[in-house]
């Protein structure tokens, strides 16, 4: 929520700073919360994992000649942490944060850094992600979207549908 009213408002902040906000509303919200938690949540934000497939899959997707890429709301130096502690490094070609255009998710300024940066018609991006706000924001800019809908929640933003919904990234190698 942060992140679009900041788009919204164009009054952009990185999303360390909107992550810190969003906790420290979140505590004064529930009084009895330890305080103490405050710390250790943000520290987590910097040794991220990823589901456990997800390695395999990019190898895979790699050797077959995809180029792969980290399209993200998050900081640079938060994503160059997450990759580093999921060990996706090797396997990325590209990482785009939104900090170049200071503008959020799902803004198509966003999307069109991938593009720009690989000069490809949007028809040609294939967009995976968990988040259907997400896909419904890269289907509008004109990418091939994928919705990894991994806890089988109902469908949202019907007149912007992904081209395929899959419960993990392993449907992308069976052809979905």
């Amino acid at each position: 929520e942060y992140s679009w009213v900041r788009t919204l408002m164009g009054a952009h902040a990185d999303f360390w700073q909107l992550t810190e906000q969003a906790l420290d509303f979140a505590l004064r919200k529930v009084p009895s919360a330890d305080k103490g938690l405050r710390a250790n949540l943000l520290d987590a934000y910097w040794r991220l994992d990823c589901y456990p497939e997800v390695p395999a899959v990019l190898k895979a997707l790699k050797a077959s000649g995809a180029k792969l890429a980290i399209l993200s709301n998050g900081s640079p130096e938060m994503l160059e942490a997450a990759v580093k502690s999921a060990a996706l490094d090797q396997l990325l070609d590209d990482i785009y944060s939104v900090e170049a255009v200071k503008r959020f998710k799902a803004d198509p300024a966003v999307y069109d850094m991938v593009t720009t940066g690989w000069r490809l018609y949007p028809g040609a991006v294939s967009f995976q992600s968990s988040n259907r706000w997400d896909v419904a924001g890269a289907t509008k800019f004109g990418f091939r979207t994928v919705w990894i809908n991994r806890s089988n929640q109902p469908e949202e933003y019907r007149d912007f549908p992904p081209a395929l919904i899959l419960p993990s990234l392993e449907g992308l190698l069976a052809g979905g």
